[in-house]
């Protein structure tokens, strides 16, 4: 028998879950909203304007950046957000938890410079970049971890409306900085490093935005030895983003360019691409409005169950209806986003999205783990589903060509979602 506080006016407990939930999501529609639409736009530019391997180019430099950036933003900027939020501006404890997000970045910015001209040939060859070119990538990547560190100070502040609008002028200054390079004629190479430049421009508004709000005080003093050791835990779990999800997707590309071609490759990654831009759009959602709560129920397990079952109710159906009517639109929406010399790219579309649908239900489970700051145990799924999911692509790329990464990535959520589902059973029975 269920507990009683589970049965009193069940449907009209779901009905406000619902509700909070879905009112949460509207909130967050313009910046997601710019961010959706600057990512189609610049898909669709590489794709037409950039000749073969254009979209592949784009994913890879991407992909390039988030390995230099997913320390400070999924790790130092979310714990940052964390400690900031109950705190004055000004205060010493703010300060202290300020001076320790920055001396943290400075040090991540740094040791990435390092190994960016260190392993320049593995990491950037396919760029045939100079020394030039890697010195102005690495001043892009310190400007723009430098503006997402002071658009984590208006978040934790509570400042959304400046953070729409700095999104909007993010989305714009590199979408618009690549369609002029590509006009004049430069190659693709140049063209994404205008973009990542013109994107880390977005700092000098973003800087005296928060001036203006009194959100940056003078930092004096050594770095807080024990802010920096709390941000730190943050640092560890998004260690583990990197080597097993960012540094994973960055060599299954390799991979694939290496055994295809550019051209061949761009298949797969107009696929890939349509996959990351709903998915951004989940992940965004899901930050702001589900991981909040989630977090906020943690220390009252009935409601938190409560929750939980009802949003991957609502996902669930939901989910497998949006997907099944971009299957259905699939031989219009492949020409219309990218190019029609990717409509070969329709084969591979099934697997990739029975895959998707299994890992956004697997988010929404894994997100209980970082609300309950169970580092250990998020690192070893993390690692596991990268093991998983290296032994699947060895196996099928041999035998099914490029329809081997998509049903690889269908076969690694399957299994992690039974494996979250059984994990978590408590928290989904009624």
């Amino acid at each position: 028998m269920p507990p009683a506080a589970e049965t009193s006016a069940p449907s009209e407990t779901r009905a406000v879950v619902l509700g909070r939930f879905l009112r949460g999501s509207a909130g967050s529609g313009v910046a997601i909203g710019a961010r959706t639409a600057g990512a189609l736009l610049l898909n669709k530019l590489l794709a037409v304007y950039g000749g073969p391997g254009g979209l592949t180019l784009l994913a890879h430099f991407q992909n390039l950046m988030a390995l230099f950036t997913t320390l400070p933003n999924e790790g130092v900027h979310v714990g940052l957000i964390k400690y900031l939020a109950p705190l004055r501006a000004g205060s010493g404890r703010y300060r202290a938890w300020l001076g320790a997000a920055g001396g943290l970045n400075a040090a991540v910015l740094l040791l990435g410079t390092a190994v960016l001209f260190a392993g320049r040939t593995p990491l950037a060859g396919i760029f045939q970049p100079s020394a030039g070119w890697l010195a102005l990538f690495a001043l892009g990547i310190g400007l723009l971890t430098a503006h997402v560190f002071l658009t984590a100070v208006l978040l934790a502040a509570g400042r959304l409306g400046a953070y729409v609008a700095l999104t909007v002028v993010l989305s714009a200054l590199g979408v618009g900085a690549v369609a002029a390079v590509l006009a004049a004629g430069w190659p693709v190479q140049q063209a994404l490093l205008a973009y990542l430049l013109a994107q880390g421009l977005t700092l000098l508004p973003t800087l005296a935005v928060c001036r203006r709000q009194g959100l940056l005080p003078w930092l004096r003093g050594p770095v807080s030895r024990p802010a920096a050791r709390s941000l730190g835990r943050f640092l560890l779990m998004a260690v583990s983003v990197l080597l097993f999800s960012k540094a994973v997707d960055f060599m299954l590309r390799d991979v694939l360019i290496l055994r295809f071609s550019l051209a061949q490759t761009d298949n797969w990654q107009a696929v890939a691409k349509l996959s990351d831009n709903y998915t951004m759009v989940f992940s965004a959602l899901m930050s702001s409005v589900y991981y909040p709560r989630l977090a906020r129920l943690a220390g009252e397990p009935a409601a938190l169950r409560r929750y939980m079952r009802t949003v991957l109710l609502l996902l669930a159906p939901a989910l497998a209806l949006g997907l099944a009517v971009l299957f259905g639109v699939r031989d219009w929406l492949l020409p219309l986003l990218f190019d029609q010399r990717v409509a070969a790219a329709r084969t591979l579309l099934a697997p990739q999205f029975v895959g998707d649908w299994a890992k956004f239900l697997t988010w929404t489970l894994l997100f209980l783990l970082m609300a309950q700051a169970k580092v250990g145990r998020y690192v070893a799924v993390q690692a596991g589903s990268a093991v998983l999911y290296a032994g699947l692509l060895a196996v099928l790329l041999p035998r099914y060509g490029l329809l081997g990464a998509p049903l690889a990535h269908a076969a690694r959520f399957g299994v992690l979602l039974l494996g979250c589902g059984l994990y978590f059973r408590d928290y989904l029975r009624r």
